[in-house]
């Protein structure tokens, strides 16, 4: 049997957005078949975008990237991240020299067992999200503080997510193959929009056809829907 494997943000749903309702109900009927979440964002956030009528549907949620785990209103477990002082002081003067001029201020998010960095910060309106997202896209601010973050922090991984964010934790969304029932296995089908070296779906989906298993890449949850299409 297949396992399914979804990112959420730009895969499933739009970024930071509940999913599209005629999606959602035919998801509800695809759940049937093994599939698995695996985000960057918390449980309470993830819940906000995906309702539990489908979140229940899920074998595993692997949250803050694989760091949380839960299946349905089961916490199965979890590891800490505790950031160096040297890292939170230098994503302080990110923010400080970033020349994007709105700024919601909560830019250094603590999650379980990982760091979420946002020049334009948590709780933006949409109308930001897409002015930073444009922003983003002209200047690859994100890519060029993940790189000097990596230069001073090797140790770490740091990965561009969603469209206004980077994380930042000892591990990527791949330890969730180390767990049980996907340890093994080939037979994985796995969904992201962040394939790209330096993006958060990266290493999974290099894991994932290291061992013989199917990456889609895509640009939107209309492009998950689909391929899934294709699939059934």
């Amino acid at each position: 049997m297949t396992a399914y494997i979804f990112d959420v943000d730009g895969t499933l749903t739009p970024s930071r957005a509940k999913i599209r309702y005629p999606f959602a109900q035919w998801l509800e009927e695809f759940l049937l078949n093994e599939c698995y979440l695996v985000t960057g964002s918390d449980r309470d956030k993830t819940l906000q975008q995906i309702p539990p009528t489908l979140y229940n549907g899920f074998v595993y949620c692997y949250h803050c990237s694989g760091n949380d785990v839960w299946t349905k209103d089961r916490h199965v477990g979890s590891q800490e991240f505790d950031p160096p002082v040297e890292l939170l002081v230098m994503l302080k003067d990110e923010v400080k020299q970033s020349r994007f001029y709105r700024k919601n201020g909560n830019h250094i998010d603590m999650r379980q067992g990982l760091v979420n960095f946002s020049i334009p910060g948590r709780g933006i309106d949409m109308e930001t999200r897409a002015m930073y997202k444009q922003w983003d896209e002209h200047k690859d601010e994100r890519n060029s503080i993940a790189d000097r973050l990596r230069t001073a922090f090797p140790e770490l991984s740091i990965t561009v997510a969603g469209e206004t964010g980077i994380d930042i934790q000892m591990s990527t969304k791949a330890q969730i193959l180390n767990w049980s029932p996907l340890n093994d296995r080939s037979d994985i089908v796995f969904f992201g929009d962040k394939c790209q070296p330096g993006g958060n779906d990266y290493e999974i989906a290099e894991a994932v056809r290291s061992r013989g298993g199917t990456v889609i890449e895509v640009n939107g949850w209309e492009d998950t829907w689909n391929a899934l299409k294709q699939l059934v």
